[in-house]
């Protein structure tokens, strides 16, 4: 049976840079690197105003998609550098645990980094304006392949965070952060194209960057699966096991913060998926200390416990990850009240937290902003590329996006991508106050 090997997994070898790699960098490995370029990424701070779960939230305490996607990269490193000590003696002599912390740190920073104003309310508030056009008789999706139609009938975060990290962020089509092909593997949970996206419509690269993807998969010697389809890398597996940790322990502490769920219930679920109660729980609620404390070190006890678990079942099935034969996920693999909390926890949010109905009118308008922004750029960019000009109204429209403005001889494809570039950039609160002045709410400096 074919198997991956270490050795190619962890290439430090970066996308389009001709320099060769440096090993030997006293304090700074390549991966390190990596992991800089990500957190100094205008992409990555504007994460600090988008969406995690609670749109718009005046409440300073309630997760980001920025501070979120930092408690990942914590867990994260933890997990990697976990499973590089039980596996050091069997990866190239040159990778350390810590490399390998980082590669999965970087990876979790990054994992997030493509999603839209309002988080997946955003996905699907782009996917529901591109049907609606296939529909409505405006000849938007005229002379597009199939492919390209699905891609825009599916917008995807991870499939735009792939687009983000090599092609637009600093050496803007020229291999955008060059990160090393480990690190971008790493950050590949879905390594296939929307031919492959199933019901939910997950992927992981758009048929813009299918080229990036046969590269990096060439490189790190994944295993293939169909046409445009690959096996993961196996340290994928560790950065979704740290989201979904993070988002089962968080998204309750968030839940609670909004005065959504009651203590007891999470608390119940905490020490479910720590195993007990940690030493110093009873003196503390006997201290009379805040239930936020206490929700922490709950959260806490959780996380140590999760990490410790995920690291020791990714050693114990290393042959079947390095074969492409893995089928469940890690967290349904460690003992089974860690794994029953943890689903506990997801379907108390789902039943609780996503249907609150301060989430739902924030998310109605989500949808009406994001469809006044596609309608205006979409529209521009349209009327551009079969006329060759733009009235008035759509000049103004194209001023906003600057360099990146679509030319006449672009394909329709390529031009729709741009202006997705810019409205998937957007913060939330810059979205909304952009589609409100273009609807008409105009003010002055």
């Amino acid at each position: 049976m074919t198997q991956m090997t270490w050795e190619r997994l962890l290439d430090p070898a970066r996308l389009h840079d001709k320099r060769g790699v440096a090993r030997d960098e006293v304090g700074r490995s390549p991966f390190h690197k990596d992991h800089d370029r990500i957190v100094f990424a205008g992409s990555f701070r504007r994460l600090g105003r988008k969406t995690q779960v609670h749109p718009l939230t005046d409440n300073d305490h309630i997760h980001t998609r920025l501070t979120h996607s930092l408690e990942v990269g914590c867990v994260g490193r933890s997990l990697g550098m976990s499973v590089g000590e039980e596996l050091r003696h069997r990866l190239p002599e040159w990778i350390t645990p810590a490399d390998l912390g980082v590669i999965v740190q970087a990876a979790c920073l990054g994992h997030d980094i493509g999603n839209p104003p309002f988080g997946h309310a955003g996905e699907y508030a782009i996917r529901d304006w591109f049907k609606r056009a296939e529909v409505d008789g405006s000849g938007f999706l005229e002379g597009l392949s199939d492919a390209e139609r699905a891609d825009l009938l599916t917008y995807e975060g991870n499939a735009q965070g792939f687009r983000i990290v090599t092609q637009i962020e600093y050496n803007q089509f020229r291999g955008g952060m060059r990160l090393t092909a480990a690190t971008l593997g790493t950050l590949l949970k879905y390594p296939w194209t929307v031919a492959h996206g199933g019901s939910a419509g997950k992927f992981g690269c758009y048929q813009s960057e299918t080229h990036l993807l046969d590269e990096v998969a060439g490189r790190l010697g994944l295993l293939p699966r169909g046409d445009q389809r690959w096996c993961r890398h196996p340290l994928a597996w560790l950065v979704e096991a740290a989201d979904d940790i993070c988002y089962a322990l968080l998204d309750l502490e968030d839940g609670l913060e909004m005065g959504i769920l009651g203590f007891d219930e999470v608390a119940e679920v905490l020490i479910q998926i720590a195993g007990g109660e940690p030493p110093d729980f009873p003196t503390m609620q006997q201290q009379g200390v805040s239930q936020r404390r206490r929700v922490a070190a709950l959260r806490g006890a959780a996380m140590e416990r999760a990490v410790t678990e995920v690291a020791k079942v990714f050693v114990q099935h290393e042959g079947e990850l390095l074969g492409g034969r893995l089928e469940q996920d890690l967290l349904e693999l460690c003992h089974p009240d860690l794994d029953w909390g943890v689903k506990s926890a997801k379907q108390l949010a789902r039943e609780r937290i996503f249907r609150n109905e301060r989430k739902a009118k924030l998310e109605i308008g989500a949808h009406t902003t994001l469809g006044i922004l596609l309608e205006a750029f979409i529209g521009a960019a349209h009327e551009l590329h079969h006329t060759g000009r733009s009235t008035f109204k759509h000049q103004r429209v194209l001023a906003l996006i600057g360099e990146n403005t679509p030319r006449p001889s672009w394909s329709l494809y390529d031009s729709y991508r741009r202006m997705l570039d810019f409205i998937g950039g957007m913060t939330d609160h810059y979205a909304v106050d952009l589609a409100q002045e273009m609807g008409g709410r105009l003010r002055g400096d």
